[in-house]
């Protein structure tokens, strides 16, 4: 029976938690009770962010929990090509806007980057309300991968040795590089990607020429100054699109 219903209620259980019999606890809980109104018996489709979507059957609920049985389950394959971006850390204002993009056009990272122009000193780890707002863009467009999140406090450096391994590595930066124009076609079709977005400020020079001299490559967006969650959005839209190919 096909349950990949946009209808149906969809809540975030996490791996761990996951079995035939679990049970919702938390703000899902709270939701499906209070807000939903939902019963016993009504059925809604779980996510865990690893890839697994199910079908499950409300058995029970009481003040605080939800009881559920699993009737059906899908694996989603992880996907052959995958995009992370680094933002420089900035503002609170418009991070959950990105948070939320990001999942809706299948980011696979998001990592927070201390650089040399932000305009404050970001957290060692990550934050509960940053996942989240991960989570509720999920469950919002269907989405069974939650990019992964990390908080990149060693700056440049700390990206340089994230990256390793990776098969492309962007930065997105307005120097010698406006002939590079980023483009769906530099991307390909497998493998995983980065680009690295500098903070409102921009990349100090000596930034710029580390990673360089690490194997980025400089790439533009344009002839346009954009803020970093306009830039940060362009390339998961190229990235979201280059594969469709």
């Amino acid at each position: 029976m096909p349950f990949f219903i946009e209808l149906m209620r969809t809540f975030f259980l996490s791996p761990d938690e996951w079995d035939r019999q679990c049970t919702l606890r938390g703000s899902e809980a709270h939701h499906m009770i209070k807000v939903l109104r939902m019963r016993a018996g009504d059925t809604c489709r779980i996510l865990d962010g690893k890839g697994r979507e199910g079908l499950f059957i409300i058995r029970g609920m009481d003040k605080n929990s939800v009881q559920l049985e699993l009737a059906e389950t899908v694996m989603h394959p992880e996907p052959h090509s995958r995009a992370y971006i680094a933002l420089g850390w900035g503002k609170s204002v418009r991070r959950s806007w990105i948070f939320e993009k990001a999942v809706e056009l299948e980011a696979a990272g998001i990592w927070l980057w201390q650089a040399a122009r932000s305009q404050s000193k970001m957290p060692d780890m990550t934050k509960e309300s940053w996942h989240s707002q991960l989570v509720a863009g999920a469950k919002q467009c269907v989405n069974p991968w939650i990019p992964e999140l990390k908080s990149v406090a060693a700056g440049v450096t700390g990206l340089v040795e994230l990256a390793q391994g990776f098969d492309r590595k962007f930065i997105l930066w307005e120097g010698e590089a406006r002939e590079a124009l980023l483009s769906g076609e530099t991307l390909g079709t497998s493998g995983d990607t980065l680009f690295v977005i500098g903070p409102e400020g921009g990349f100090a020079d000596d930034e710029v020429s580390l990673l360089k001299e690490s194997g980025f490559a400089a790439a533009s967006l344009g002839n346009r100054i954009l803020r970093w969650e306009t830039a940060a959005l362009l390339c998961l839209g190229l990235h979201f699109w280059s594969k469709q190919r």
